[in-house]
């Protein structure tokens, strides 16, 4: 239900409340969330939004009804660095030290949909610039990824390295290693050119031992971006200085199954559900900007951290895999999304059909993007649901054929599309094969891939890690001080993450 009454919102305070597995933080953030969403949708949104909301063909993605804060927002650090900030009484910074507590004090500050921080920038070349001994600097980061890891309790939050090797960079690549974090998740900025195998062997090794980094197509997002990007979140490409105002998604197998026919999807009801999503994604923007007071008051805006004009709405989607499995079994038809060339043929129409509708529909804002909504393939914690345009667990192709497939389709999401490779425990004596097969999957279109040892501690669910330990923690009625060990949890029950294919580097 969308609009819930005093005794139901009671019922669920008690339920936060009394619930042995949250966390002071996570009860506060749930209560906090209900008691927004006493507060109907902005005005804008019509009843038929809520009508596609019951029959669960689109979600606002628990952001709730009364946006008041970006969903991701991608602050200049650098600018932190240099000239410091009014609001916090920071001045700029001269020594590693000084960097180092300045951008946690700033991290605190930073909002989202989840109450923090989602990206925390291109941290190696943060720190690098102030390095002056290896050995106090090696310690001194040492504690800033653990106090970051500790206090920022949710694996959304994302860093960048890459893509030129640097100092600090080799650094936290080592301490990953030893550290073995859940947070920040990371991503190194992989140029063929730019980046050295070396160094990108070096992140290989790391990943298969602790799950970061993982490797975006620099090149290809820069054609999208230019230079001011940064990988938030999960795998969220955006404008740097900026972010994104929202994300809600659209699932596509729900759309197929409300279908009679190839003829009504495509010509009715697919049309129909990403009209109303659009809008539905235009009121909840233009609420956060013109009625709300983040864009007006923040000092992240008014300092010049962020600029409006940076920020894009994202417009996700899930359910694929299962939408052109339904729509080829309506026509008789029995090919196979991922295997046959037909039905990837229609998951290409599919998206076309998609990207130009989206494309067609105009925001009041977005400037950065040309006033236009960014794809972004999303995650789904129903077990009937497949990721993005990802090929289903249990159905996916040897690797080369699967990277040939990923290419088809990444190039519809700027905003972010990922596909994660498990890789057997004797990858590791060979991981200039994985980055070679990398190189070969960035060459032919894919965006964003990542690698871990299938019989590891941590794993890659869809671009946040989760820990198998903590899962078990969480089974045992333990807490655990991270969020997103609950939708890993779901994934994992509901999509068998941990049954992916297990790749060889000999494949």
């Amino acid at each position: 239900m969308i609009y819930r009454n005093i005794d139901e919102t009671k019922a669920d305070v008690l339920k936060e409340i009394k619930n042995p597995s949250l966390t002071y933080d996570q009860i506060v953030s749930r209560l906090a969330k209900i008691a927004e969403n006493q507060l109907p949708y902005p005005e804008g949104v019509g009843e038929e939004y809520f009508e596609l909301f019951e029959k669960d063909i689109v979600s606002d993605l628990g952001e709730g009804h009364a946006t008041f804060t970006p969903r991701y927002i991608l602050p200049n650090y650098e600018k932190l660095l240099k000239e410091g900030c009014d609001f916090l009484r920071l001045k700029p910074a001269k020594t590693l030290m000084e960097v180092i507590n300045s951008l946690l004090i700033f991290y605190h500050h930073v909002p989202s949909f989840s109450n923090y921080p989602v990206f925390v920038g291109r941290i190696d070349k943060l720190l690098d610039p102030y390095i002056e001994n290896e050995e106090m600097a090696r310690e001194q980061i040492k504690w800033f990824l653990i106090h970051l890891d500790r206090t920022i309790n949710d694996s959304f939050c994302h860093a960048n390295i890459g893509p030129e090797e640097t100092l600090a960079g080799n650094i936290i690549i080592d301490l990953e290693k030893e550290l073995q974090n859940t947070i920040p998740n990371m991503t190194l900025l992989y140029d063929k050119e730019k980046t050295p195998d070396g160094f990108a062997v070096k992140c290989i090794e790391s990943s298969l031992i602790c799950a970061n980094p993982a490797f975006a197509n620099d090149r290809m997002f820069k054609e999208d971006f230019g230079d001011e990007y940064g990988i938030a979140s999960c795998f969220n490409g955006l404008p740097s200085n900026g972010g994104a105002f929202t994300l809600s998604k659209i699932k596509l197998n729900k759309v197929a199954f409300d279908s009679e026919s190839i003829e009504e999807f495509f010509e009715k009801n697919l049309p129909y559900a990403i009209d109303i999503l659009c809008n539905f994604m235009e009121s909840k923007i233009r609420f956060l900007v013109e009625e709300s007071t983040f864009f007006k008051t923040n000092f992240l805006v008014t300092e010049g951290f962020i600029e409006l004009d940076r920020f894009v709405g994202m417009f996700g989607i899930v359910g694929m895999h299962e939408c052109v499995t339904y729509l080829m079994k309506i026509q008789g038809k029995s090919f196979v999304y991922g295997k046959d060339d037909e039905a990837n043929k229609l998951g290409l129409e599919i998206m076309e059909f998609i990207d130009n509708r989206v494309k067609s529909f105009k925001s009041k804002y977005g400037k950065a993007m040309n006033n236009r909504f960014l794809l972004h393939a999303q995650i789904e914690s129903t077990a009937e649901t497949t990721a993005g345009v990802r090929i289903a667990n249990g159905q996916e192709l040897p690797i080369y054929a699967h990277l040939r497939h990923s290419g088809l389709f990444h190039k519809y999401f700027p905003s972010g599309v990922s596909d994660h490779f498990p890789f057997d425990s004797t990858a590791i004596n060979n991981p200039d094969a994985i980055l070679d097969i990398f190189k070969g999957g960035f060459e032919v279109g894919a965006r964003y891939l990542s690698s871990y040892r299938q019989d590891g501690d941590l794993v890659r669910v869809s671009g946040y890690l989760v820990k198998k330990s903590d899962l078990e923690r969480l089974k045992n009625g333990f807490h655990v001080n991270y969020g997103n060990i609950r939708y890993g949890k779901e994934q994992i029950l509901n999509h068998n993450i941990l049954d992916r294919m297990v790749r060889t580097t000999d494949e």
